[in-house]
């Protein structure tokens, strides 16, 4: 996956700028930068949060693995399905962007 996405994600849970889980990110939205979705996300909450997204102008970012890897990248012992990060520069949200762009043709 990502590095700089990794360093981001660590960073903000370090910061406590980060939360975790759907309804979280759902009721944070107009705060976030950029919500983090792992593939365990239910369709229909996939839906939702995507939505609100949208309405809030925030980026959503599909990350590969599964709510267990995302879990552990935050650092924690519990599956994490949805990460929504409160603090990121334009600079950190375009180089993953690249970074993730970069992925998919290589």
């Amino acid at each position: 996956m990502v590095k700089l996405l990794e360093k981001v994600i660590k960073d903000a849970v370090e910061d406590d700028k980060c939360s975790f889980g759907s309804k979280e990110a759902i009721s944070s939205m107009k705060n976030s930068k950029l919500v983090v979705l792992s593939h365990s996300v239910p369709e229909k909450m996939l839906q939702k949060i995507q939505q609100a997204a949208k309405n809030s102008k925030v980026s959503t970012l599909n990350y590969k693995g599964s709510s267990v890897e995302l879990g552990r990248l935050c650092g924690t012992q519990f599956r994490i399905s949805v990460v929504s990060l409160k603090t990121l520069s334009d600079t950190n949200l375009k180089g993953i962007i690249k970074e993730l762009e970069a992925e998919k043709q290589g």
